[in-house]
């Protein structure tokens, strides 16, 4: 399950973990108009963990999802 926000500055995105045991943490993606931030809380330390992404980062990531191995260069325009 997931949920879709829209905020001020940023679009929320909720992951719920519905499957079987043991399942994780809600992961919170924020999309912001300069980067994308990944947030998960961690219970083994009691600290949420983020990463944040750059846009270009982003767009290599989403290009990247379903591609076989190997090491790819993105073009402007793909």
């Amino acid at each position: 399950m997931f949920s879709i926000e829209h905020e001020f500055d940023a679009t929320v995105v909720t992951l719920v973990d519905e499957g079987e045991t043991p399942l994780q943490e809600d992961v919170v993606v924020s999309t912001f108009e300069e980067c994308v931030t990944v947030e998960q809380y961690d219970a083994r330390t009691d600290t949420t963990q983020r990463i944040t992404l750059s846009m270009t980062q982003m767009r290599d990531l989403v290009a990247a999802v379903g591609l076989p191995e190997g090491v790819y260069t993105r073009r402007d325009g793909d």
